[in-house]
């Protein structure tokens, strides 16, 4: 596969440039298997539709054509169990989980490793991911399952982090 360079300038980035060396949507680490892809998310609405609303240049424009998107606020009710389910950035900020290279956090990793960006952070970004499993757990533990209202700020979380909670 022939490397593509991608540059990226937006409200968070200018001039960061990365090269995709793999295939979009393969080649996926084994131990990474997201139940859902980036256009999947945004269309059944999550960060409160606020997630991507200056970089859609980067990104296949068909990842947008159904995305629940505000360009104004974040908005809950665009979040497919219509709850916040979202801490700020400056939280993320604050605990040093943002990766220098991927300022918004991990769903901006995600959608670049995706595409077939692969980077240093990789292994770390996917560690926290598979520690997301313990939601599921814990609604399986207290849920009925396929009950969609039982822990919806939980399924929600889980949907900002490419696990599709609607199948549990």
């Amino acid at each position: 596969m022939k490397h593509i360079q991608v540059i990226v300038n937006d409200i968070m980035q200018t001039g960061y440039t990365y090269s995709l060396v793999e295939p979009v949507g393969e080649n996926f680490h084994p131990d990474f298997k997201p139940e859902l892809a980036p256009a999947e998310m945004l269309e059944l609405g999550v960060f409160g539709g606020k997630y991507m609303t200056d970089c859609r240049r980067e990104f296949p424009e068909g990842w947008f054509a159904h995305a629940r998107l505000c360009h104004e606020f974040h908005n809950p009710e665009l979040n497919y169990f219509g709850v916040n389910a979202s801490t700020p950035l400056t939280y993320w900020q604050s605990k040093g989980w943002i990766y220098h290279e991927d300022p918004r956090g991990w769903f901006q990793w995600y959608c670049r490793y995706y595409m077939g960006r692969r980077c240093p952070d990789d292994e770390r970004q996917i560690g926290r991911w598979k520690a997301m499993v313990r939601h599921i757990a814990q609604i399986k533990g207290n849920c009925m399952p396929y009950d969609l209202n039982c822990r919806r700020k939980q399924r929600q979380a889980l949907l900002h982090w490419a696990y599709d909670s609607r199948k549990v």
